[in-house]
């Protein structure tokens, strides 16, 4: 009988198995760090710079606001930004002092709303597509109450 040799090829060797998980980690790792980026590159900033400072007044702000039982809500429908203010079930017109139309993520795509009262509504128009968008107000009532609110606006179709 004579000897034979044979050799298999394509045998699993230990630099390839290192090299399958040195690649699926790669790969996670990768993924990762680009989200995180992604995350920081587009995260819109601080609502406060001191919270601290900030919950020092906010009850007495909060009770204050609460106070001028107002119901403010907003919809979107096409490019015209409805904002209702409600005081005891009545449309009233009150001081914008800012207010910012934009995504929930980022402020990239954020404006500015002009606002003209027509006695049912404050409207706007703005440039917005679908998707959800916010918009943060700063009101000010005819006795200076300070109102603040972030109001998740609504397509109305």
């Amino acid at each position: 009988m004579t000897d034979v040799k044979t050799e298999i090829k394509g045998e699993i060797k230990g630099w390839h198995v290192f090299a399958g998980f040195a690649a699926a980690f790669g790969v996670i790792i990768a993924v990762n760090l680009t989200l995180a980026f992604q995350a920081v590159k587009t995260f819109p900033g601080l609502e406060v710079k001191n919270s601290y400072v900030a919950s020092q007044t906010f009850d007495v702000e909060r009770n204050a606001q609460l106070a001028l039982n107002w119901d403010v809500s907003a919809t979107l429908e096409n490019h015209t930004l409805s904002l209702f203010i409600l005081e005891d079930g009545k449309p009233i017109d009150v001081e914008v002092e800012s207010a910012t139309f934009g995504r929930a993520t980022n402020v990239q795509f954020d404006e500015t709303p002009d606002f003209i009262f027509d006695g049912r509504a404050m409207r706007a128009q703005v440039d917005a597509g679908t998707g959800n968008w916010n918009l943060r107000l700063r009101l000010r009532a005819k006795d200076g109450t300070l109102f603040q609110q972030r109001i998740i606006v609504r397509d109305a179709k």
